[in-house]
């Protein structure tokens, strides 16, 4: 499974201690625990839990309108989590069986991936500082924040963003969104470029992630692991690809894949995912052009909220805002699930409703929830400066932990 030896200490006469890396480490990002058993600096054992959150947010959906429940999603990924909001919409609408406009899809198409580089930009920025070099992680932060700006011309937010609705946007995407993301296009390649050239034949970010923390495919695929860190693997696998939503279909990307499973392999392919989102919204772009400039949500005025102005002057838009806050319009009484290829790997939403205005069962698969069980079995044998790295690279987000 990695390339450390296991070490086992059969000696009664050396005293193991033990180290609570967890809730207020430095070098843990998020309030989780890992209860280890350290000879010297190797780890012999360790336990670990996923935390104290407890929001409980699954059965708070569960008392909420299917349109309220968005917001809580913020919470869960909250480095992308416009993906997890588009991801939601996506599940309702699958329930409802609504059809969606090409350009709502390329449209959201373009904000999951600007959310997906912008998770790779924390994370493969933080493994660096992790690895002790700083610069390449406040070099990278500038364009994070360029694409902040992009969502607050969309929503108005930035970090939990409750962008969009069921049935597509809540306004259509002005100039001055469109013009920011263009010069995002044009700027963040020359970064990207420069950020590779610090990290990748670093002699001494090579050392410290070449060959730690190796997982093998088989090893990985028997974890449930999904997203970036399965595909440094070897494998394939891609929500994207392999199961299309929002239209995806209809852009050329690759899927990039590693050898080794371990830090560095994890670390480039999350570089090149950059690239291929890269790739995906310059497409979409193109796309766009072939469609009507209006549209920017389906014509379902029986879920889908109608302009607050009309609301005010239009008693039709009334009776459907009232209908459809009230939950008085039925729903079906079915179950679905539907994922989408989170930044951390496959995030899906299992629904099971019984034709009310909220979920009767609703359940996240949380991939950071998933990723995170063979954090302990891998760090045995580890020095405990490998096992912070290696939580680095596995990109743990505690809201997706203990939700």
């Amino acid at each position: 499974m990695q390339n450390h030896p296991v070490y086992i200490d059969n000696d009664p006469q050396n005293e193991l201690s033990t180290l609570n890396l967890g809730p207020t480490h430095p070098a843990t990002h998020g309030v989780f625990q890992n209860v280890l058993q350290l000879d010297g600096e190797r780890i012999v054992s360790g336990v670990s839990t996923i935390g104290y959150i407890h929001r409980a947010f699954e059965k708070i959906a569960e008392h909420r309108p299917f349109y309220q429940i968005t917001p809580l999603t913020d919470r869960l990924n909250y480095c992308s989590s416009p993906i997890n909001n588009m991801g939601w919409h996506m599940t309702v609408e699958k329930m409802l069986g609504i059809q969606i406009p090409k350009r709502v899809d390329y449209l959201r198409v373009i904000i999951m991936e600007l959310a997906r580089i912008s998770d790779h930009i924390i994370c493969n920025g933080v493994l660096g500082v992790d690895t002790g070099a700083f610069t390449g992680f406040l070099y990278m932060m500038e364009h994070r924040e360029s694409i902040y700006e992009i969502y607050e011309e969309i929503c108005g937010s930035r970090l939990t963003t409750n962008i969009g609705r069921i049935g597509g946007f809540e306004r259509n995407f002005n100039t001055i969104a469109f013009a920011k993301l263009r010069a995002f296009l044009k700027n963040f390649p020359v970064t990207l470029k420069e950020f590779e050239s610090l990290f990748n034949r670093n002699r001494i970010f090579v050392d410290r992630t070449k060959d730690v923390a190796a997982v093998t495919a088989e090893t990985a695929l028997s974890y449930s692991w999904t997203g970036p860190i399965l595909r440094a693997t070897g494998v394939d696998y891609d929500v994207r690809a392999m199961n299309p939503y929002s239209s995806y279909e209809d852009f050329d990307f690759e899927v990039p894949v590693g050898t080794n499973g371990d830090v560095y392999s994890r670390f480039l392919v999350r570089n090149e995912e950059m690239w291929q989102s890269l790739r995906i919204i310059e497409q979409a772009l193109v796309k766009l052009e072939k469609e009507p400039t209006d549209i920017f949500h389906a014509d379902v005025p029986e879920f889908y909220l109608p302009p607050k102005e009309e609301v005010y002057n239009n008693m039709e838009a009334l009776i459907y805002h009232f209908k459809i806050v009230m939950g008085e319009i039925p729903t079906p009484n079915t179950e679905v699930y539907h994922s989408v290829e989170g930044a951390n790997g496959e995030l899906g939403f299992y629904l099971v409703n019984d034709g009310g205005r909220s979920p009767y069962r609703l359940h996240f698969r949380r991939p950071s929830f998933i990723n995170y069980q063979m954090y302990a079995p891998m760090s045995r044998g580890m020095l405990l400066s490998d096992a912070i790295i290696n939580m680095s690279s596995l990109n743990v987000i505690a809201g997706e932990l203990d939700a």
